[in-house]
C-alpha cells in the first residue's frame, strides 16, 4: 500500500477521471476501429497498438507527476524553438514533396515514429503563457508587457500551425485568450484583440467564400481552401429544407452517419461492440468517436463523458485556487482549458453544432502523439496538485509545531506560577511564627 501511495501521488479525483477516460477509450476504440481491422486484416492489431500507447502514456503520467512543477517553467526555452523548427520542416516538406494526408501536412516521421509537431507547440505555448502571466503580475492587473510577449509567441505559433491545421491554431488562440482573462490582462488590450480578430475572421471567411477556389489555390498557404469552403457551406446549409428522399448521404458522409449513429441510439444505447455506423463513418475511432460513444452507450454514456471533462475543469480550478504561487495556478488552468475546450469542440462537431474539424477527443480517440502529450498534461496537473498538497502539509506541520510550542510555553509559565505560589505558601508559616514571636515579646 505504501508503494502504491508513493507511486500515485496528487489529486485522487484527477486520477479517477484519467482512469475512466482510458477505460472508455479502450472499449470504444476497439469497437470503432472496424475499418482499420478490415484494412489490416488483424482483428486485435489496432486495439493492441492503442493499448500500448495508453500504457506508455500512463507511465508518462507517473513520471511527469513526480517532477516538481517549478521545473516545468524551463520547458518552453527549448521546447518552443524546437517545435517551431519542426513545424517549418513539416510545412516545407508538404510544399516540396506534396506529401500530405487528407490535404494537410501535419505529421513527420522520426526514426520510424510518426508524430505531430503542433502538439509540442501547443504544450510550449500553454507553459510559456503561464510563465509570462506569472512573471508580469502587478498589484491589480498584469503589466502591458505580458500581453505583448504572449501575442508574439502565440502569433508566430498560430501562423506556423494555421495553414495545415486551422482548427488547432484557432483552439490554441482561444485557450490563450482565456488564460489572459484569468491572468488579469487589462480589458482594454483584450477588447482591442477581440475587435481585430473579429474583423480578420470576417474578412477571411468572406474572401474564402466569395473568391473562386482556383484563384485561391494559387496563393501560398491557401492549399486547403476548398476543404474550408466545403466545411463552412456544409455547416451553414439548411438540411431540413431537403426532403429525406432527396438527401445525398454521400455528400457529407461523416456528418450524415454521425447523425444516424446518434439518432438510432437511446437512453442506454446499443451496448459496446454493437455499433452499426462504425463501418460507414470515416474516422469513427478518432474525430467522430463521440458519435459512436452515444450510439453504443446512449445518452447516459454521452452525458457521463461530458461530466468527466467538466469535472476535470472543476478540479483544476480547485487545485489552482489552493496554489500559493501564480505559475502553477496558471499552468493547471491552461492545461484544463485546453483539454476541455478540445473535448467540447470534438463533441459539438459530432452532434452537428460546429463545422467539421480534425480535433480528436482527448484521451479517448485513437492517437499517438496527441495521446502521449495529453497524458503529459495530466501528469503536470497531478504534479501541481502534489505541490499544493505538500505545501499544505508543510503549512499544517508548521502551524502544529507553532501551536505545540505555544502550549509548551503556556505549560512552562503555568509551572513557574505554581512553583512561585508553592514557595509563597511555604514561607507563610515562617512569617506567621515570626509575627507571633514579635507579639509575645511586646
Amino acid at each position: 500500500m505504501d508503494l502504491i501511495k508513493d507511486l500515485f501521488k496528487g489529486d485522487k479525483v484527477v486520477w479517477i477521471i484519467f482512469l475512466f477516460l482510458c477505460l472508455i477509450s479502450i472499449v470504444e476504440v476497439f469497437s470503432a476501429a472496424s475499418t482499420l481491422t478490415y484494412k489490416s486484416g488483424d482483428h486485435w492489431g489496432p486495439i493492441t497498438q492503442h493499448s500500448i500507447i495508453l500504457m506508455v502514456g500512463a507511465c508518462i503520467v507517473v513520471l511527469v507527476h513526480n517532477i516538481p512543477c517549478k521545473f516545468f517553467r524551463v520547458l518552453p526555452f527549448f521546447l518552443w524553438p524546437i517545435s517551431c523548427i519542426l513545424l517549418l520542416v513539416v510545412m516545407a516538406t508538404g510544399f516540396i514533396t506534396g506529401d500530405r494526408v487528407n490535404g494537410a501536412a501535419r505529421w513527420m516521421t522520426f526514426f520510424g515514429i510518426q508524430f505531430q509537431p503542433s502538439e509540442l507547440a501547443k504544450m510550449a505555448v500553454i507553459i510559456v503563457t503561464a510563465f509570462i502571466l506569472s512573471k508580469f503580475q502587478g498589484e491589480e492587473n498584469a503589466t502591458p508587457k505580458a500581453f505583448k510577449y504572449i501575442m508574439w509567441i502565440t502569433g508566430i505559433t498560430f501562423i506556423l500551425i494555421a495553414p495545415e491545421n486551422g482548427s488547432t491554431a484557432a483552439l490554441l488562440f482561444g485557450v490563450v485568450f482565456l488564460m489572459m482573462v484569468i491572468g488579469r490582462v487589462p480589458w482594454k488590450q483584450l477588447g482591442k484583440l477581440v475587435a481585430i480578430v473579429g474583423i480578420t475572421v470576417t474578412f477571411f471567411v468572406t474572401v474564402v467564400m466569395v473568391i473562386p477556389t482556383q484563384k485561391l489555390n494559387e496563393v501560398p498557404m491557401m492549399h486547403r481552401v476548398e476543404t474550408w469552403q466545403n466545411r463552412i457551406k456544409g455547416f451553414m446549409e439548411n438540411k431540413e429544407a431537403v426532403p429525406a428522399a432527396k438527401y445525398d448521404i454521400d455528400k457529407d458522409a461523416q456528418i450524415a452517419h454521425a447523425n444516424i449513429a446518434i439518432a438510432t441510439s437511446n437512453i442506454i444505447g446499443k451496448m459496446p461492440g454493437n455499433s452499426v455506423q462504425r463501418d460507414f463513418l470515416s474516422q469513427a475511432f478518432s474525430d467522430f468517436i463521440f458519435a459512436i460513444v452515444i450510439e453504443e452507450l446512449g445518452l447516459v454514456g454521452g452525458a457521463f463523458v461530458v461530466i468527466l471533462y467538466l469535472w476535470l475543469l472543476i478540479r483544476a480550478y480547485k487545485i489552482a485556487s489552493r496554489c500559493e504561487k501564480t505559475f502553477p495556478a496558471f499552468l493547471v488552468m491552461g492545461i484544463a482549458l485546453l483539454l476541455v475546450s478540445q473535448a467540447m469542440l470534438n463533441m459539438m462537431v459530432a452532434v452537428g453544432l460546429f463545422p467539421v474539424t480534425g480535433q480528436p477527443l482527448p484521451l479517448i480517440s485513437k492517437g499517438g502523439t496527441s495521446t502521449l502529450i495529453n497524458c503529459a498534461y495530466i501528469g503536470m496537473m497531478l504534479s501541481v496538485s502534489r505541490y499544493v498538497a505538500e505545501q499544505e502539509e508543510q503549512k499544517n506541520a508548521e502551524q502544529k509545531a507553532q501551536e505545540e510550542a505555544e502550549l509548551a510555553a503556556k505549560a512552562e509559565r503555568h509551572q513557574e506560577m505554581v512553583s512561585a505560589m508553592q514557595e509563597a505558601l511555604a514561607q507563610l508559616p515562617a512569617e506567621a511564627k515570626a509575627a507571633s514571636d514579635v507579639k509575645e515579646e511586646l
